[in-house]
């Protein structure tokens, strides 16, 4: 068996990002993936201006708490003032700019108004309460990286500089389909022998979540020649292939051959637990090649397997850099005892003491133990645990997003 490093190795090594990009409005650019570094062309913020509403002096001219002054100017933001003559303050508002001759801001708290004057009830220190012109950001510096998947706060960063659009890579286009005649949709009659097909409504909901365009194929019946009809007609326009369930060797277990017949495969059994059978290899489509994903039938195995090794791969595939979560260690509030030889993704929850707790269930069709856990421990081969120990946990925040 492959380890788990070794396999999500291979994974990212047959990975080809896309390359295509275009120009889109930074309003709507969250979720994308900047296709290249961004630069600032000015200093944020582009003036020295106000921390606080309050008053601009020059400090030399407060010489002790009580100093009265005359109000020369008011400055609310957005405008810019005169220079501040020696021995005056200037009424100010958070964010306008500090007029010249001012070197500090009193908070309005510690002053009084005293009709055209104002009492400054604080000795300010030289530079108190001014923002510096380009203290955020100077001009020429990178602000983003190429590679980066765009949050909200990228996007407002990118705004606060001027960019009113910014370069993306084209969406992943994702084609997934389902394999396995017991397989029925809610709302279905459920004949004996038949379940619901949950992984639909999982792989689906996860690909979008990473920003992937899924063209969802559905049901395909459990025979050879739809499975590769199906192969063919999702390689046709689509970057990757998922499916889910027929990766063992069974009679009615059709993606091996289906996928050979149409491309290649490498079938992987992978130390860990649940998943270990993984299907990674590439279908041909008029002289370029798709690549193929087949994960394992069981609800939890396909989740574990999915978050664990096909999301890493998806966003590679999407151009972001960065691919792998952050995990934090934390204390158990359980004991393992009997841990297994393959490396363990353990459904956990966290609890007020700062603690971390495993759901009661690890089954790999115990979907519940997905939908309670907060997110994996993530536990070595043959590793035991007792209470007390750290042991590293990766929140469910970085697996699904």
């Amino acid at each position: 068996m492959l380890s788990f490093d070794e396999a999500l190795e291979k994974l990212l090594a047959g990975c080809r990002p896309v390359t295509e990009t275009k120009a889109m409005p930074t309003l709507a650019a969250a979720g994308r993936v900047l296709a290249e570094a961004q630069y600032s062309t000015l200093s944020v913020p582009p003036l020295d201006n106000s921390a606080m509403d309050g008053y601009a002096v020059r400090a030399a001219d407060v010489t002790a708490p009580g100093t009265t002054l005359p109000v020369s100017q008011r400055i609310p933001a957005g405008t810019v003032g005169t220079t501040l003559q020696p021995g005056t303050a200037a009424r100010i508002f958070t964010g306008a700019p500090i007029p010249a001759g001012a070197d500090a801001v009193v908070m309005q708290e510690r002053c009084e108004h005293a009709g055209e004057s104002v009492v400054i009830n604080h000795l300010p220190k030289l530079g108190e309460h001014i923002r510096r012109a380009g203290e955020d950001v100077a001009p020429g510096a990178q602000i983003l990286a190429a590679g980066a998947r765009l949050r909200p706060q990228d996007t407002a960063f990118a705004a606060s500089v001027g960019l009113a659009t910014l370069p993306v890579l084209r969406r992943v286009r994702v084609a997934v389909f389902f394999t396995g005649d017991e397989l029925r949709m809610p709302g279905e009659p459920l004949p004996p022998g038949a379940i619901y097909n949950s992984n639909r409504f999982a792989l689906v909901a996860l690909l979008e979540r990473l920003g992937c365009e899924v063209r969802d194929l559905g049901l395909v019946p459990d025979r050879l020649d739809a499975t590769r009809a199906a192969l063919r007609a999702a390689a046709a326009d689509n970057d990757l292939i998922i499916t889910s369930g027929g990766v063992s060797v069974g009679e009615e277990d059709h993606i091996k051959p289906a996928v050979e017949a149409e491309g290649r495969l490498d079938m992987w059994k992978i130390g860990i637990k649940p998943g270990k059978p993984l299907a990674f290899g590439a279908v041909n489509a008029g002289g370029k090649e798709c690549a193929f994903i087949g994960l394992p039938g069981n609800p939890v195995s396909a989740f574990v397997t999915f978050v664990t090794l096909v999301r890493p791969f998806v966003l590679r595939l999407s151009g972001v850099d960065r691919v792998r979560p952050k995990s934090y260690l934390l204390r158990a509030d359980y004991d393992w005892q009997r841990p297994d030889a393959r490396r363990e993704f353990l459904r956990a929850l966290t609890n007020e003491q700062g603690g971390v707790e495993l759901f009661a269930s690890q089954g790999s069709g115990v979907l519940s133990s997905c939908v309670q856990a907060d997110g994996l421990v993530d536990n070595p081969p043959g590793q035991a645990v007792a209470r007390g120990d750290l042991v590293r946990f990766i929140p469910f925040s970085e697996l699904l997003n």
